[in-house]
């Protein structure tokens, strides 16, 4: 149990003796709960057809809804994004999930992330741009970039998020990195 409980992100040796034993000794009823609520979702939960989030259906119920705006797609790295995205309620385009991001060592490559399927659903002819909303990361630089790369030599228009000083925040407690890019994407007030 201890060793099934380490393949989660972040969660140690001791980590996973603590849920372990938690579980075990405190929340029998729980851990009884999340074997049949994994269970379960191994079973039911498969990949949409167009944009690759989990779902029960073929095509989920956000690529079917006819409320979307179809002429855009935004690339995201996995479905937490995607659900952050949401929150927003600043876009009501279409997604395609990536699944990860490029990372050479990891041996994440593009076969990895299934490049060609996400070409193929940006070449639709619906799509008119696609937004990278990948992470700010060397990692997702590198997947943002190489996107980019290919979906512009098909004449697909690309864009990426901005990124900059969040909201809230203060210039004192904001990177160096982020403060320049803040100021060369600054835009008319």
């Amino acid at each position: 149990m201890v060793e099934a409980l380490r393949c989660l992100p972040g969660v140690g040796p001791k980590s996973a003796q603590r849920m372990a034993y938690h579980l075990l000794q405190h929340d029998r009823h729980g851990a009884k709960r999340l074997a049949a609520a994994l269970s379960g979702a191994l079973e039911v939960l498969h990949h949409c057809s167009r944009c690759n989030n989990f779902t029960e259906q073929e095509i989920c119920e956000r690529c079917l809804s006819s409320r979307r705006d179809p002429s855009q797609l935004c690339v995201i790295e996995m479905p937490v994004d995607l659900n952050s995205m949401e929150l927003t309620h600043a876009y009501n385009g279409l997604y395609y999930v990536l699944m990860g991001r490029l990372s050479p060592l990891d041996g994440v490559g593009p076969r990895e992330l299934a490049f060609e399927r996400l070409l193929q659903r940006a070449g639709d002819g619906l799509v008119k741009e696609v937004i990278l909303a990948t992470n700010y990361t060397n990692e997702g630089e590198a997947t943002a970039h190489y996107l980019s790369e290919m979906l512009r030599a098909r004449g697909i228009r690309v864009s990426r998020i901005a990124r900059g000083v969040p909201v809230g925040g203060e210039l004192e407690f904001t990177d160096a990195a982020t403060v320049a890019q803040a100021l060369i994407e600054r835009r008319d007030y």
